[in-house]
């Protein structure tokens, strides 16, 4: 998982930056599990949000075709 993530690419989008990982679906959910406690309501609501939207991207990409 570490080197997928130090091959990953910055972006900067609007006040924030993005990583853009390419890596296998299994590395994916394992780090969905990893930002599981930015579902906690200590949480920032756009930390939330972002977690909803990676995880939304990712069970599309495992969905079956």
């Amino acid at each position: 998982m570490k080197h997928a993530l130090d091959l990953g690419v910055t972006v900067r989008r609007g006040q924030g930056y993005t990583l853009r990982v390419t890596a296998v679906a299994a590395i994916h959910r394992r780090l969905l599990d990893l930002c599981q406690p930015l579902d906690a309501t200590a949480a920032v609501p756009a930390q939330r949000k972002a977690r909803r939207e990676y995880a939304n991207r990712v069970s599309t990409h495992e969905a079956p075709a």
